[in-house]
């Protein structure tokens, strides 16, 4: 029931702004460019996976919720851009940077943890992150990697020949495998492409994009 009021509601606002003949604007990142390398010899991409280290604030006072230097493990942090891996804020503000470029982004509550809130962001909070982006390597939307982890050249991927291809690009630029961290993005990677759940991503459904990428 709560489900089906909130479609209502939705339903409802479009219908408001159709007839009075407006159009809420899509809510947008800021995006601040705090440093550019020289050389920039490709930018990111929808699919790519990128590596980054970030710090995380309030807007509204400053204060630092999360940095990847300082808290958790101190590592950088590995996602998928456009895969909605992480927050749409980031998604949208982290198209085309190069390798050691980095941004400011000011993120509003509607791309980032909404009226809700998450653990120390409070609700509607605005948030801005510092970002530095590490380093840029093919993801999931790659044909090229798309040929390269179909190992048994069947057109199709299981989650064993997506799994071995994230293990074998970690090793070859130098990271540990570390097989829990690739479960967890097997799985994210599974929960966007296999659209038939059957355990297998095509040709088809690999390549497909779709419309909030």
């Amino acid at each position: 029931m709560l489900f089906q009021h909130f479609i209502y509601v939705g339903l409802s606002s479009s219908l408001f702004l159709f007839v009075r003949g407006r159009k809420l604007p899509e809510p947008e990142v800021k995006v601040e460019v705090t440093h550019k390398p020289f050389l920039c010899n490709r930018k990111s991409k929808y699919g790519d996976m990128l590596l980054v280290h970030y710090d995380g604030f309030l807007e509204s006072n400053g204060t630092m919720f999360h940095s990847s230097r300082l808290h958790g493990d101190k590592n950088p942090v590995w996602f998928t851009l456009g895969n909605q891996e992480v927050l749409k804020g980031w998604d949208k503000g982290m198209q085309n940077m190069c390798t050691g470029e980095q941004r400011k982004l000011t993120v509003p509550p509607s791309l980032a943890y909404g009226k809700e809130g998450k653990g120390r962001i409070p609700a509607s909070s605005t948030l801005v992150f510092d970002i530095e982006l590490m380093e840029i390597r093919n993801g999931p939307k790659s044909h090229e990697s798309f040929q390269e982890m179909d190992l048994n050249n069947d057109w199709r991927l299981s989650r064993q020949e997506v799994k071995e291809y994230l293990m074998k690009e970690f090793e070859k630029h130098g990271y540990q495998a570390n097989a829990t961290q690739h479960d967890v993005m097997v799985d994210d990677i599974f929960n966007m492409e296999d659209e038939d759940k059957d355990g297998f991503i095509t040709t088809r459904e690999f390549t497909y994009t779709h419309d909030e990428l």
